[in-house]
């Protein structure tokens, strides 16, 4: 009989308890939670920004703190390159001068809730520092006029798209010159009580000048139209005339504090008459030509990540041949400020490409008024405001 073989359990001791965290311990760890929840937090969802110029003027006033949902249009994958250390290949390869190099990673936006519509207030990333990656530079915040696809036009400050006249949101705004008989405390009462500002001003309240052009005094006023409106049927009231500015404007500059790329054909755009011009969209193939090639040049040499291309003759080229057509990779904006004549905005340099888009800002959270005292620097009514 075959006694059967039992191999004896082996009893492991018990392993000592771990000692307890200490509260240095504990609060190293919820804080570094902290720091990695808020940082995810703010890179896939949303982000608090402050309204430092006048740019936006009339819809959003120096002084706002926005929430940005970046949800709404998805977020996207960082863009600044990873530094690695060399493998020994490398190494071999490069030599032994750097022991790190960068990688780029594909850049990926993740789904949104919606597309980037027009007036939508968008904040995105500086479309001219080129010598940064794109999510490290300057943020900007900016309506949404067209997209791709779309032709835009601007007559006496009027937007047209695709040749019918635009609805615009918000409360754009237009500089004039108001001319008066005499500055007086009368008239500086009525433009504060307009809300009529010039942060210029160390209280914000408009400084009578000489008009140089008149030799008449008056106020170079920003507003509204009803605003305007309430100031021509003021009796003090000689004139209000909106201020001329004669810029160099895209795409006349091709390629806006980059580089010295200027169209072969200048159009002499303005502010207030502007275009027509299309809006590229993802997809379109484009014939290229002395005519548009300024157009579309930024978009072959820097957003679309193009080699070998420069700028010859009014024309783009390619490994120093001239490229005639060109299929867009991505979808662009045309953005401007509500403040029409205080906004360097896409009339300045161009298009906004899709890569470079934040997200939607979607309500003020605080605004304090920086020309106010201390018992009024709050704007009460502006608290959790949905923005136009």
């Amino acid at each position: 009989m075959r006694i059967p073989f039992f191999q004896p359990k082996r009893v492991t001791p018990n392993p000592a308890p771990k000692p307890p965290k200490t509260k240095t311990r504990e609060w190293a760890d919820s804080l570094i939670f902290a720091i990695v929840a808020a940082t995810l937090l703010r890179w896939s969802a949303v982000g608090a920004y402050t309204i430092p110029s006048e740019s936006m003027e009339g819809t959003l006033l120096v002084g706002d703190y926005l929430m940005v949902s970046k949800l709404h249009y998805g977020p996207i994958t960082p863009q600044t390159p990873l530094q690695v250390p060399l493998t020994h290949q490398t190494l071999w390869e490069h030599g032994p001068q750097s022991y790190s190099d960068l990688i780029q990673l594909p850049t990926y936006r993740f789904p949104g809730f919606s597309s980037v519509k027009r007036n939508d207030v968008v904040v995105f990333h500086v479309p001219h520092e080129q010598q940064r990656p794109a999510d490290v530079r300057t943020n900007l915040i900016k309506r949404c006029i067209a997209v791709g696809g779309d032709t835009l036009s601007i007559r006496r400050g009027q937007v047209f798209l695709n040749g019918q006249p635009g609805a615009v949101a918000g409360r754009p705004q237009t500089t004039y010159f108001l001319e008066v008989p005499a500055p007086n405390d009368e008239i500086v009462a009525a433009l504060h009580a307009q809300g009529v500002v010039d942060y210029r001003e160390p209280d914000g309240v408009p400084r009578a000048i000489i008009n140089p052009e008149t030799g008449k005094p008056g106020f170079v006023i920003s507003c509204p139209a009803e605003v305007a409106a309430y100031f021509r049927r003021q009796p003090y009231t000689k004139s209000l005339k909106v201020v001329q500015y004669p810029l160099q404007l895209f795409p006349d500059v091709a390629d806006f504090d980059v580089s010295q790329a200027a169209s072969a054909t200048p159009r002499r755009w303005q502010l207030d008459d502007y275009g027509p011009l299309p809006v590229p969209k993802k997809g379109q193939t484009i014939t290229l030509t002395p005519a548009n090639a300024a157009i579309y040049y930024k978009i072959v040499s820097q957003y679309e990540h193009n080699s070998g291309i420069t700028w010859q003759d009014g024309m783009i080229q390619q490994n120093g041949q001239p490229l005639t057509r060109y299929t867009i990779k991505q979808n662009y904006y045309f953005m401007m400020g509500d403040n029409r004549h205080n906004s360097e905005d896409s009339r300045f340099w161009g298009f906004v490409p899709e890569d470079h888009i934040v997200g939607k800002a979607v309500f003020t959270w605080l605004s304090l008024d920086p020309n106010a005292d201390v018992l009024h620097k709050v704007r009460w009514s502006r608290l959790f405001r949905p923005i136009e």
